[in-house]
């Protein structure tokens, strides 16, 4: 049976009145904070650093790609501990982590310890961003959890924003390693406390009964959902899709500068591919009122799908394909509170946070690839143009699985049809 936003269990509505607003308050303040100091100050830097150190581009990006490779492979132990333990403890932990993550970015003496830090900023993602505090709105939230989620987005959406001026403010202060030190005493100061005292809210142990009331072991349902072929299709689905939407916005600029646009308008049109992402996020929630899970991501996918052809495909005027980019940075923003609610949206919130870690391993690591596969892409298919068309054909292929998944999902809950016995 398939969960939905009104099937909620008598644990979450009794849940509900004792989450304090400081929860919400505290998670959307770490991660603007967490997502500005982990990820987005490093472009921001990007120049100081390879300037500084005789680095490649390629290296210094290579270790980043490899500490969202490490985020991936923890993300499934996170779950599994958010589950056990909850959100306090695996986040707290994972701000110090970060906070010796960044330290040690910092300090590096030679690349090899750049890159080992980058590890440990990767393991410390995947308990401060969005997989924890998703797990976290899920459970205490329940049927609110949509509109819960969405106002985390929209302050994650907001990390860019705040953090690269600033990054670029300390930087005109400080070298590289004076400013990512400064950007530690800022996360240290922000998310520990933070997570530490707002995030105790008792965390749920519960584990559902059968009908003869005896306590099920959560796990076996959790493997048979992970074995089960919609879990696998759900999950090659979403990795498809964020691998496709992350190096399309990766290489939007390149695209547009490559056609004639001068560098100042083709900035304008990733800012306002950005700012699409609100725009995404803002409407989810009615979209999710009105529309089942399949039917949803199919809408969201395929759109996702349409509007990175039509960016291959239009070179003007300005008007129209600053049009066309807002609509893809709509689709990218919907697109992450479609990645938050999958799971719920199938099978439930229970065991939420292993299922979550392992459905989303392989898109965490398609986008750690993305950088280098984009330029491999782009060489192989004679373009940026010709490689936003081929991005087009994944994110179709991948609402077409989400579909025949949905579709297969239908048939196996309608009963056979025949004569009376």
């Amino acid at each position: 049976m398939r969960a939905t936003e009104s099937d909620t269990g008598p644990l979450e509505r009794a849940a509900l009145p004792r989450v304090p607003r400081r929860v919400l308050v505290a998670l959307c303040a770490t991660q603007i904070t967490s997502w500005g100091v982990l990820f987005y100050a490093l472009p921001v830097l990007l120049a100081d650093i390879t300037a500084d150190t005789g680095w490649s581009t390629a290296a210094v990006m290579g270790a980043f790609s490899i500490g969202l490779a490490a985020s991936a492979l923890a993300g499934i132990a996170v779950g599994h501990l958010l589950d056990r333990r909850g959100p306090r403890l695996v986040m707290t932990a994972g701000s110090v982590t970060a906070v010796a993550a960044v330290a040690g970015i910092a300090t590096a003496p030679n690349l090899w310890w750049f890159t080992a830090a980058w590890v440990l900023s990767g393991i410390a993602q995947a308990a401060v961003l969005y997989k924890p505090a998703f797990a976290a709105i899920t459970v205490w939230y329940g049927p609110h959890r949509v509109r819960a989620l969405t106002i985390l987005t929209l302050a994650g959406g907001l990390a860019s924003t705040v953090y690269a001026p600033f990054t670029a403010f300390l930087a005109g202060r400080f070298d590289w390693r004076g400013s990512y030190l400064v950007l530690a005493a800022i996360l240290a100061v922000l998310t520990i406390p933070a997570h530490a005292i707002a995030l105790d809210p008792p965390w749920p142990g519960h584990r559902p009964h059968d009908e003869t009331g005896e306590e099920r072991t959560p796990g076996l349902d959790r493997r048979a959902i992970i074995a089960s072929p919609a879990f696998i299709a759900l999950a090659a689905a979403i990795a498809l899709g964020a691998f496709a939407m992350g190096t399309s916005n990766l290489y939007l600029v390149p695209l547009m500068t490559g056609r004639g646009m001068d560098t100042t308008t083709a900035a304008w049109a990733l800012g306002l591919c950005g700012a699409g992402q609100l725009l995404g996020r803002v409407a989810y929630a009615p979209i999710a009122a009105r529309t089942g899970p399949t039917a949803r991501a199919v809408a969201i996918i395929g759109t996702g799908a349409a509007m990175l052809l039509a960016t291959a495909l239009i070179a003007g005027p300005v008007a129209l394909v600053f049009a066309t980019v807002i609509i893809l940075g709509a689709t990218r923003g919907a697109f992450t509170l479609l990645d938050a609610t999958v799971i719920t949206d199938r099978w439930g919130p229970h065991g939420y946070g292993t299922l979550h870690g392992i459905l989303t391993a392989p898109a965490t690591i398609a986008v750690a690839l993305s950088p280098w596969a984009g330029a491999q892409l782009a060489a192989l298919t004679g373009g940026n143009a010709s490689m936003f068309a081929l991005l087009a054909g994944l994110t179709a292929v991948a609402a077409v699985i989400v579909l025949v998944e949905g579709l297969g999902a239908r048939r196996r809950l309608t009963p056979p049809v025949g004569p009376t016995p």
